[in-house]
């Protein structure tokens, strides 16, 4: 009898990776699920049970999130988390895969079709990440100081999870106990303050536009309206970057889509895959 999901912590590149594996027998493809800053594979937790009907899934924690590893011998940087998931889509055998990135998740999604095109049959990016430029100096040099975590600790407490969601998600009448603890779990203990510290070192800029440009992978971008955190214009703009994409773009709907929007993302998914598309840019407003 197939299990539903075989899930637990993995050594790969030098830190342990949690993850959720949903075997399929009857798939050809694997969607792989990466989240976003500050969030967890709870992120795609209504997503999920859509998918898995039809494909294997695979949803991991990127460290230092959700129950990954902190460590100190671990690179934060784009292109180590790249490294990271690709190692453990090896290690677990996986073939055909398409890659599912929100937010931060989209730029790791990215640097893979950048570093290993073959490995992607498509992509879709979820209000993605793009353009942001590295830490500025005298922030990465403050991560220096002791005890800087704790300063992210009091940052975190003061923003608080509640406030966090109400500026990423344009339906305020969806948040509620169960989302605020879920995304609060991974962040009462110090250790996570110590790793988003050398996150602020290692993290590059995202890709520029020179490497957008040379990206072949049919890609979807979905997009909400309201999204505050990459705004509609940085879809549109990663549209026209990107050699062979497509925008959806939602309406009254913010950042979090796969909180609000999980059945429009699966069957916008659905219509993706359905259909060949030859190389352009088409954009569609819905």
């Amino acid at each position: 009898m197939e299990k539903d999901v075989i899930n637990g912590h993995q050594p790969i590149n030098n830190i342990n990776v949690y993850y959720e594996l949903y075997p399929n027998q009857s798939a050809e493809i694997t969607m792989v699920l990466l989240h976003g800053f500050l969030s967890s594979t709870f992120t795609y937790r209504h997503l999920i049970p859509l998918l898995k009907e039809k494909f294997q899934v695979l949803s991991l924690d990127l460290p230092p999130f959700g129950k990954s590893e902190k460590c100190h011998r671990y690179k934060y940087s784009y292109s180590n988390l790249a490294d990271t998931v690709i190692q453990l889509t090896e290690y677990l055998g996986l073939k055909k895969m398409i890659f599912v990135g929100h937010s931060m998740g989209g730029q790791i999604v990215l640097n893979i079709l950048h570093r290993r095109n073959e490995l992607a049959e498509k992509a879709i990016l979820i209000c993605s990440s793009s353009y942001l430029k590295r830490s500025k100096l005298p922030l990465i040099l403050s991560s220096y100081i002791p005890y800087f975590h704790m300063f992210l600790k009091y940052w975190f407490a003061r923003t608080g999870v509640k406030k966090n969601l109400q500026d990423t998600l344009f339906n305020h009448a969806l948040i509620n106990e169960e989302m605020i603890d879920g995304y609060l779990q991974p962040f009462l203990q110090n250790e996570i303050f110590k790793a988003l510290t050398r996150m602020i070192r290692h993290r590059e800029g995202d890709l520029p536009v020179e490497i957008l440009n040379q990206i072949k992978t049919p890609c979807l971008l979905i997009w909400g309206d309201h999204d505050k955190s990459m705004p509609l214009q940085v879809g549109q703009q990663l549209n026209q970057d990107l050699a062979n994409s497509e925008l959806i773009v939602l309406k009254e709907t913010g950042h979090a889509v796969p909180e609000e929007r999980p059945t429009e993302i699966y069957h916008h998914i659905q219509s993706f895959l359905d259909r060949d598309k030859g190389t352009g840019s088409l954009s569609h407003y819905k």
